[in-house]
């Protein structure tokens, strides 16, 4: 049973979808997310979805970050197991 599935999709409604995220100095995110959880700790340097390049220092491992990033890169980055969510 969906008790969700009649609710459209926003920011505050459920995440419906995730993948992996495997970090790329190159590459765009192939889906915007809504938020990204890292699950081993450690800095996370991301491009933002309006264009700033910013590094999250030091992230818990466990933390969901409300963030939409368009790239999370390879340099910079130390957290790991880390999911796109939207």
């Amino acid at each position: 049973m969906d008790t969700f599935k009649d609710y459209s999709d926003s920011l505050t409604s459920p995440i419906r979808s995730a993948q992996s995220v495997t970090p790329n100095d190159t590459g765009d995110l192939t889906v915007l997310p809504r938020a990204l959880y890292v699950g081993a700790g450690g800095d996370l340097h991301v491009t933002m979805a309006g264009g700033q390049e910013v590094t999250y220092a030091a992230v818990p491992a466990g933390t969901l970050l409300p963030v939409r990033a368009a790239r999370v890169w390879a340099t910079g980055t130390e957290a790991s197991a880390i999911l796109a969510m939207w």
